[in-house]
């Protein structure tokens, strides 16, 4: 029989999932922080915190085998508690204490103050924007809502999230004001859906309102937007990225496809010609703006000449950036009623197909970045390169700009102006401009 550790307790908060999961497991990190608690991310801690994602089948299967291994490492002596919260514990919790009834407790998406309880922390109401960021310094996420009142047949983050519910500007604001204060210059819009964002508060679509806002805010140099709907999209948005240059020329907005039957089965409230005519409307009203979207392949009821159109629409639109996703047949959403009727190998051959086009256009939209030059921030170092990203490019999902560190010395987190001088597929490489 083991005996029980006599070290104090360090909380090991461990986050699997998007950039909304990041942002609560920093929420729940400051809060301990606040009550007195030693706590780190992903390293070494006797109490483990689990963060979950219930999204789709990969990362449901990560987040199970991430939950196992630490079982395991609870039942060898290496950790004393283990607690799970996050998507897949909202979405399955009397699954997994059937299943796996060792985990001390589970708590769902909208548990914090339980979770903070057993943890032995009190939740603390007055702690606005006050999280321990684990983002590199430059940059972090900002959550603008929570939820979605969106009825897309593929989806389950309704059924883990709950209905849509935006923060207020004022809250948002003093949010970033302390991120500033902390040397964040750069904050990433998300919510599951941007579009809606105001509606429920304010009776109209606000982000426009709320941009106005944060581009007031000293020390933060770049706004970038993630997620938004299409139907709806409110127009002003655009406006104020034309006008404010801390708002970055760059949307991403998941199309996840364009056959218009496909469209309908999915629940998406546009069709291809709606979609078309939008993103001409952006490009003609922001000439320079990136384009981020993701689509989905291997839809139930997706025939070939489904495909096909979806191939040639890619080409057609030459998106700057573009993710790829097979379907996965997710329980208890609408479309879990259909047939997954297109084979695993089809799927996959897809999305290959998909993101072969893409390479292609993103290469020949890299060609012509050669001898131009870019405000880039520098995000971290890797072997003999600076990492950068230009407005255009989003952390971990986008084109990177590599810099010769054996010529160059820059600091991570400052910005710096570079000539590109060479291009791949999803990388530039570039020297440092001086004045």
């Amino acid at each position: 029989m083991r005996t029980k550790s006599l070290k104090k307790n360090k909380i090991n908060v461990v986050t699997l999932g998007c950039s909304k999961n990041v942002y609560d497991s920093e929420v729940l990190m400051g809060q301990l922080k606040a009550s007195g608690k030693e706590v780190v991310h992903e390293e070494e801690g006797n109490i483990v915190v689990i963060n979950t994602c219930g999204f789709i089948n990969n990362a449901k299967e990560e987040s199970i085998n991430t939950i196992l291994n630490f079982m395991q490492k609870k039942e060898d002596g290496d950790v004393d508690k283990v607690f799970v919260t996050g998507c897949l514990s909202e979405r399955y919790k009397p699954d997994l204490q059937k299943e796996i009834p060792n985990v001390d407790q589970y708590f769902g998406t909208t548990e914090l103050p339980g979770l903070l309880k057993a943890l032995g922390a009190d939740y603390k109401h007055e702690l606005i924007g006050e999280r321990l960021t684990t983002t590199p310094k430059n940059y972090a996420y900002l959550k603008i809502a929570e939820g979605c009142d969106r009825p897309c047949s593929f989806c389950a983050i309704p059924i883990m999230r709950g209905k849509h519910r935006s923060t207020p500007i004022e809250e948002i604001v003093i949010e970033a004001e302390k991120l500033a204060a902390n040397g964040v210059k750069e904050l990433i819009l998300i919510a599951q859906d941007l579009t809606y964002y105001g509606l429920d508060l304010y009776k109209k679509r606000n982000l426009a309102e709320l941009l106005e806002a944060l581009v007031k805010v000293d020390g933060v140099e770049w706004i970038r937007l993630h997620y938004a709907f299409p139907t709806g999209f409110p127009m002003d948005v655009l406006d104020v990225m034309n006008r404010e240059p801390k708002v970055c020329n760059y949307l991403d907005i998941p199309l996840q496809h364009i056959s218009d039957h496909i469209l309908k089965s999915m629940r998406r409230g546009t069709t291809k010609e709606k979609t078309t005519k939008l993103l001409k409307e952006f490009r003609q009203v922001v000439p320079e703006m990136t384009i981020r979207t993701t689509l989905i392949v291997g839809y139930p009821g997706e025939t070939e000449a489904d495909f096909e159109e979806l191939k040639q629409w890619v080409s057609d639109m030459r998106f700057e950036r573009l993710g790829c996703f097979t379907y996965s047949h997710e329980e208890n959403t609408h479309a879990y009623n259909l047939e997954d009727d297109v084979p695993e190998d089809v799927k996959q051959d897809r999305a290959n197909q998909i993101m072969e086009i893409q390479s292609q256009i993103s290469w020949e939209l890299n060609q012509a970045k050669i001898g131009q030059t870019f405000k880039v921030v520098i995000d971290r170092k890797e072997g003999e390169y600076f990492i950068g990203r230009t407005e255009f490019d989003s952390p971990d999902v986008d084109n990177e700009v590599l810099i010769d560190a054996t010529k160059t010395y820059l600091k991570t987190g400052e910005f710096a102006t570079v000539k590109v001088t060479e291009a791949a597929d999803f990388d530039l490489y570039a020297e440092v401009v001086t004045s």
